[in-house]
């Protein structure tokens, strides 16, 4: 039988979040594999620079785990037909500071790669401002943990979906909790973070959160990313939402950044 193994999901995953604000699983055969196109454009209106990951899948006994695709064409064109350009960094990733992130505007990205053509529409929604933020402290087996709590009202009779990564110190932005408003349309809701961090979080942490408003093709594409088994020989790929068979996915959410000093906030 044929092996398979993620070797593509943590290059992914620690590019996006670089940028943040994107990621994906990605199944390989250990054998040789016909090259897949992977699109990441992941962009929110607390970034300046805005950027688009264009790669390729390789073998698994390739020496590094990905392939940067250096003379791909990427626009991003506007409701009104404005169109810019994303000019190549390195590496596979494509730049624009031109480009205005608006609430309400329809985002089209046209990506094309060899002759073929890969396009993702998506629409930045309004933010949904957080009445409070809190801070539980909780011990347990002589270890302390400590979770965040984000409060706020969700708007009655839409569909509302949230996104959530978080720094400590110094660090990367790590972590991607979603939300869904399926069950709680319209009502208080408060949302708990931190718990897949385990212990890591200290006395004297400051944590930078980022929270997004996302579409609805967003959300699926991270929870379907989470509740993938990491330690499965054989992952699901999460659904994508561009065109022509390209893995990856395309979002412009609204966001806000909050820092959290966590030893003020236990002393409370």
């Amino acid at each position: 039988m044929m092996q398979k193994r993620p070797i593509y999901s943590l290059f992914i995953l620690s590019f996006i979040l670089l940028f943040s604000s994107c990621e994906e699983l990605i199944d390989v055969d250990l054998n040789k594999v016909s090259p897949q196109i992977v699109i990441v454009g992941d962009m929110n209106n607390e970034e300046s620079t805005h950027e688009v990951l264009v790669t390729r899948t390789v073998d698994f006994d390739e020496p590094r785990p990905f392939e940067p695709v250096l003379d791909a064409s990427v626009f991003i064109q506007l409701g009104n037909g404005r169109t810019f350009r994303f000019n190549s960094v390195g590496e596979g990733r494509y730049a624009n500071s031109n480009m205005p992130i608006s609430v309400g505007e329809t985002y089209t990205l046209t990506v094309s790669v060899d002759g073929k053509e890969y396009k993702s529409t998506t629409k930045m929604l309004p933010y949904i401002e957080v009445e409070s933020i809190g801070v539980n402290q909780e011990t347990l087996f002589k270890e302390t943990y400590f979770f965040l709590n984000f409060k706020f009202y969700d708007p009655e009779g839409e569909e509302n979906f949230y996104r959530y990564s978080i720094k400590i110190n110094d660090g990367p932005f790590k972590s991607n909790s979603v939300f869904s408003d399926k069950y709680n349309n319209g009502n208080e809701v408060t949302h708990q973070l931190g718990r897949e961090y385990g212990n890591e979080i200290k006395p004297g942490d400051q944590l930078l959160v980022r929270r997004y408003v996302i579409s609805k093709e967003s959300y699926n594409y991270w929870s379907e990313y989470m509740s993938t088994n990491p330690g499965s020989a054989s992952p699901g790929n999460p659904s994508s939402n561009i065109s022509n068979g390209a893995l990856g996915y395309f979002s412009v959410s609204s966001a806000r950044d909050y820092t959290v000093d966590i030893a003020k906030a236990s002393e409370g």
